[in-house]
């Protein structure tokens, strides 16, 4: 990833991404996407970055697509950040389903803006690495990664190091609820999307 001068930064996606952007004066909320924004800011100064924060609680890639127009389209980002696939899993919507959407949203957007992508893997439904739950997220990790493939995209894969993380660490928490994360567990994505992007 090669930054340049005032490029546009988009995050979409759900509450992961959210975290209260709302209520925030800056729109970032306060969790990795704010993380991220600092960081180069702080890496960069020389750059002026534009970093917008375009997560709502609860969406599924459906719910996206009745938005994407207004949120990605028009905002005509350098550099656009997909994560989704958490309630796209707990409200069953079928992998064939979420693969064509994703597709959709993706092909519209490189057609339409140019955009560079940044797909992210899910994050955990579980904090314990043991009971199986985590499994259920590995049918959309899939999708994510072979569609990351298909249209030349940066993979961040945040399943597989939010595993790796779980199963070493020695009484650590990463999440409030097993779903949304804590301060720790949005520096581990802020920290897993800036490595994969090749700026940490």
């Amino acid at each position: 990833m090669e930054l340049g001068q005032d490029q546009k930064l988009l995050f979409i996606g759900d509450s992961i991404t959210d975290c209260g952007r709302e209520s925030d004066p800056e729109g970032l909320g306060g969790g990795y996407v704010r993380m991220i924004r600092d960081y180069l800011y702080v890496r960069h100064p020389e750059l002026t970055l534009q970093c917008h924060n375009r997560g709502v609680s609860g969406e599924t890639i459906i719910d996206l697509k009745a938005r994407w127009q207004e949120d990605v389209i028009a905002m005509r980002p350098n550099w656009l950040t997909v994560s989704i696939g958490i309630n796209d899993e707990w409200k069953e919507v079928s992998i064939e389903e979420y693969r064509r959407a994703y597709e959709e949203l993706l092909t519209e957007t490189k057609g339409k803006t140019g955009a560079s992508l940044i797909l992210m893997e899910t994050t955990i439904i579980s904090e314990n690495p043991h009971d199986g739950k985590n499994e259920r997220l590995k049918p959309y990790n899939a999708v994510i990664r072979e569609t990351a493939e298909r249209f030349n995209a940066v993979l961040v894969p945040q399943n597989r190091q939010f595993d790796d993380y779980l199963r070493k660490q020695h009484g650590k928490v990463l999440t409030l609820d097993q779903v949304h994360m804590n301060s720790t567990g949005n520096w581990l994505i802020a920290l897993n999307w800036l490595k994969a992007c090749g700026l940490a």
